[in-house]
């Protein structure tokens, strides 16, 4: 049960090593991992700059999207006072407040991904699933209908206003990228967003605490998102890794950047030329670590299939189409177990 265990009391009790619920298994623990934690990388994710020529964006997003699932912007047009006063609430939030007080903001143990403040995503039993070491708090913010700010911390005060308007810009914004993203692929600019249909859009606060033993464990496992696109942004102790080419690499903060990440449904509807990321968060033993994730889906009822433009007899379907609903059920009581949901999608073009 979800009940008052949050991971910030284990590590506020000064252990010297973790319950047994929170050690991954062999295959996917990320080993040792170094203090200065920059050290790990070694390859960047690309950083395409919004203000540019859109004759230079495109193929920039195209490459970045074939290649990586994952991009940085830069000057993108939210407002970094915006950026450093919502990540400045959220640690506040996680960090300085009583637990007595976070606890009355709880989700429901018994629904996934609901509402609230948390540390278990999925519904499950205790023996089936190795937990995060990570707490969060999940705000449903889009469509209109389902936010409700009351829901949300009154604490730090400008918390609830900040949150609100920090969901307006990233729907504007991901409005610009899947606009900008279609035309990289010679589709109509409003193409992926047509497909997607109205936007539900929810926001993750996710507060690292450090863990006495991060060759063992993960802040969040290895995943791909089931959406369509997920806009996020750390703060700058790192500890985001990307899959690439097999070898995970650590994504670098970047001062005023904001990550994107390809999800699920967009590698779908582009037929697989693009192609969803697969990331994990790793743990340090030093410092607390911020992350916000903006996630944006398809409504449940949407049926999702790869869009006609992309499909000929030379480039067949490569995905089965899925009503969304059944995607996200499918997704929520598997777990993510380090593999991607998409390819049980994946249909035979060998014959």
């Amino acid at each position: 049960m979800e009940g008052a265990v949050r991971v910030q009391i284990l590590s506020q009790m000064g252990i010297s090593e973790v319950p047994s619920q929170y050690i991954q298994p062999p295959k996917n623990r990320p080993g040792s991992v170094t203090e200065n934690i920059a050290d790990l990388s070694c390859k960047h994710v690309p950083a395409v700059d919004l203000s540019s020529e859109k004759e230079s964006v495109l193929p920039a997003i195209r490459e970045a999207c074939r290649d990586w699932g994952a991009f940085h912007v830069i000057n993108h047009g939210v407002p970094t006072k915006l950026l450093d006063d919502l990540r400045r609430a959220c640690f506040s939030f996680f960090n300085d407040f009583p637990m007595e007080d976070k606890l009355k903001y709880a989700c429901n143990p018994n629904f996934a991904a609901s509402e609230g403040y948390g540390s278990r995503l999925l519904v499950s039993s205790e023996n089936e699933t190795v937990l995060d070491w990570r707490d969060y708090f999940d705000h449903h913010t889009l469509p209109l209908s389902r936010r409700n700010p009351s829901a949300w911390p009154h604490f730090p005060p400008e918390y609830r206003e900040l949150m609100a308007n920090y969901s307006d810009e990233m729907k504007a914004l991901v409005q610009r990228l899947l606009a900008l993203m279609s035309e990289s692929l010679g589709l109509k600019a409003s193409c992926i967003e047509d497909a997607v249909g109205e936007f539900y859009q929810n926001i993750t606060a996710s507060y690292y605490p450090p863990c006495p033993r991060p060759d063992l464990t993960l802040g969040l496992q290895s995943h791909s998102d089931i959406g369509a696109i997920t806009l996020l942004i750390q703060d700058n102790v790192g500890g985001l890794q990307v899959l690439k080419d097999g070898e995970w690499l650590l994504v670098d903060p970047l001062p005023n950047a904001i990550l994107v990440l390809v999800a699920d449904q967009t590698e779908i509807i582009t037929n697989g030329q693009y192609k969803t990321c697969v990331h994990r968060a790793v743990t340090n033993a030093s410092k607390a670590r911020l992350s916000i994730a903006t996630f944006h889906d398809p409504a449940k009822t949407v049926r999702i299939s790869p869009v006609s433009d992309l499909v000929s007899k030379s480039s067949p379907p490569l995905y089965s189409s899925v009503l969304y609903r059944y995607y996200l059920s499918s997704w929520y009581s598997n777990a993510p177990e380090g593999k991607r949901n998409l390819d049980k999608l994946l249909l035979d073009t060998s014959k």
